[in-house]
């Protein structure tokens, strides 16, 4: 297990220094010093209680350092094998301690209640560490008030949100609105922390509860039990199995128990170009990430996760296609559009930092085309749409229909004019197809004469204006020269087979053309109006090798596989990009399309490696 070496140089880690843990309700991100400097309460994207990440002074944390010599001390972290709890080991001259941090999983479903559990235990020697915790509520906004209610337990409550902190230490209020103490472990001694998210109005010291350690202790191994049981069933085979294992569990990591939904990251505006604007909230459910994951659940044997944004989606559009987003918060909530935040300085003075999403606003076709694939393959799993359902679907394919000719704003969100792009344009086709496969197979009513009129055009407009003949490749859209990484999701949707030439021939292009060194790819090269040149991406890279290990290349797969593998950090999670230069991981993280699309490859690169020969169909 590699050691993570401190950096007082920067008062910033590095995005990849960071380490996940959450509840399927919430998440908090843990730097290598074993500090949460990023949490949000009660659910994914709440305001923030710590935000440290996002400015070093005012953000918040909750950190555990050792009293003295801080420089001479070395850090390891693991998760425990099949879990999201986090271990720590802090080393240095005084002897070993560790730090085991988790939420606790319970039954309930609610999102009162949630809490992070801290647990140090001394290994070796006798060993004084500091404890801080300073929440700061709403991004920084508010201070907190902090009180003591009896002489283990505080409340710390700002607005409508509140901690109750316990600790088995006597810890002591602070004039800066904090909590702080400096606490002694032996060997084999533990002292236990627990953050309580709370409603204030519920906070009565007459009935304070306060936890028996033992009560705990038996807590926190009834939430590693559960990891591990969720994780038995992951069934990724093959030398990339333990990889893609933490993959799946990141990915269940940001699923939302109580509704489905999936959010493509845990954080909001940790920066693609550092001191750059390309800041953005990603803690809402896409429709297009959220249909790739589901994708990733099903080929990774978790069917129960790969089914339950189905029924999200149908929910949240109240069964109308009409009232379709592209994106949604984690309870189906429709207005989450930006708002730009002035209470913290920025990741590395990254601004404007956002909360909210104004792509919601975009048209992206490609939308209709991965429901109803979502569908299809739920289908394909041996189901078959209710009456209600397939209402829905016929408006998604009707919708594909009447609007594949406009220009739109495609997969990657473009924040110019919009455009006719193939992408898009290949997810509309894809809807229609399905929807004839689907009417046929479950032997509904549907115009698929319509139907199939409007495929065959939205074929042959791709052929005629995304295609280049000269070069034999498809184009990012319509009567331009440009590649985009995109395309190589064709074969997916079975638009093309995999040993296809003109997708081999495409596959080909974008790896010559959008090429960022060691098997990373650029999404695209042309100007997209915003300033600041972004980073590789790193889903790309893994689309690249399931095109390869299904096209018949499953030696130059591997090749870049493992080139672009080796990019998670040192816990095996995945930022959305990387600087290719630094090799310094970029964007919110961790980012659910890129292990997502790990996953993907891993298990393509594992039936290509076994079989010796792609699979007819694409999987899932």
């Amino acid at each position: 297990m590699p050691a993570v070496s401190a950096r007082d140089d920067d008062p910033y880690p590095s995005i990849g220094d960071y380490a996940l843990i959450g509840d399927c309700h919430s998440a908090a991100l843990v730097s290598h010093r074993a500090a949460i400097e990023w949490c949000c309460l009660p659910r994914f994207d709440s305001g923030s209680a710590f935000a440290a990440i996002l400015d070093r002074d005012r953000g918040g944390r909750c950190s555990i350092e050792p009293a003295r010599a801080r420089r001479r001390w070395r850090y390891h972290r693991r998760y425990l094998e099949d879990t999201l709890a986090l271990e720590t080991s802090m080393v240095g001259p005084e002897g070993e301690v560790t730090v085991l941090d988790l939420f606790m999983i319970g039954s309930e479903r609610t999102d009162v209640d949630r809490r992070i559990v801290r647990v140090i235990e001394g290994r070796r020697g006798e060993v004084e560490l500091d404890l801080r915790i300073a929440p700061v509520f709403d991004y920084g906004a508010v201070r907190p008030w902090v009180r003591r209610l009896s002489a283990h337990t505080h409340s710390v409550v700002g607005g409508n949100d509140a901690l109750l902190v316990w600790c088995e230490q006597r810890l002591e209020e602070k004039p800066a609105h904090e909590i702080s103490g400096r606490i002694k472990v032996t060997p084999g001694e533990r002292v236990r922390l627990l953050l309580t998210y709370w409603r204030p109005e519920l906070i009565d010291q007459d009935n304070l509860e306060e936890p028996e350690p033992a009560v705990l202790d038996h807590r926190v191994e009834k939430t590693i039990a559960w990891w591990r049981n969720w994780s038995r069933s992951i069934s990724v085979q093959g030398r990339d199995a333990d990889a893609a294992r933490r993959s799946a569990l990141t990915l269940k990591a940001l699923t939302h128990a109580p509704t489905g939904a999936v959010v493509a990251a845990p954080t909001t505006s940790l920066p693609e170009v550092v001191g750059g604007v390309r800041n953005f909230d990603y803690r809402y459910a896409w429709i297009r990430d959220s249909s790739f994951s589901s994708r990733a659940f099903a080929v990774a044997g978790c069917i129960e996760e790969a089914d339950a944004f189905r029924a999200f989606v149908i929910r949240s559009a109240a069964g109308h296609a009409d009232d379709l987003q592209v994106l949604y918060g984690v309870g189906g909530e429709r207005r989450v559009g930006a708002t730009e935040l002035d209470s913290l300085d920025g990741y590395r003075a990254s601004t404007p930092m956002r909360i909210g999403n104004d792509a919601i606003d975009q048209l992206q076709l490609d939308a209709y085309g991965e429901l109803v694939n979502l569908i299809w393959r739920w289908h394909r799993r041996g189901h078959s749409p209710s009456d209600d359902d397939w209402r829905f679907v016929v408006s998604l394919i009707d919708h594909a229909a009447e609007r594949w000719s406009e220009p739109d704003s495609g997969i990657w969100e473009w924040p110019g004019e919009p455009d006719h792009f193939v992408h898009s344009k290949v997810l509309c086709w894809s809807a229609l197809d399905r929807g004839i496969r689907l009417a046929a197979e479950c032997m509904r009513r549907a115009p698929t004469r319509r139907w199939r009129q409007a495929r065959d055009e939205v074929h042959e407009a791709i052929e005629s204006r995304g295609f280049d003949r000269d070069r034999g490749i498809y184009v990012q859209a319509f009567d331009r020269p440009d590649l985009d990484s995109a395309l190589l999701l064709l074969p997916t949707i079975e638009y093309l087979e995999w040993d296809d030439e003109r997708m081999l021939a495409t596959a080909r292009a974008i790896r010559e053309e959008l090429d960022a060194g060691d098997g990373l790819l650029y999404r695209y090269r042309r100007r997209d109006g915003l300033p600041g040149q972004e980073g590789a991406f790193l889903c790309c890279s893994f689309w690249l090798v399931e095109c390869l290990a299904r096209g018949g290349l499953a030696e130059d797969a591997r090749t870049v596989f493992d080139l672009v593998a080796a990019r998670a950090n040192d816990l095996g999670l995945f930022s959305e990009e990387i600087d290719p230069k630094s090799g310094e991981l970029l964007g919110n993280f961790p980012q659910g399309l890129s292990h997502l699309a790990h996953i993907d490859a891993a298990v393509a690169l594992q039936e290509a490696e076994s079989l010796g020969s792609p699979p007819a169909a694409s999987p899932g």
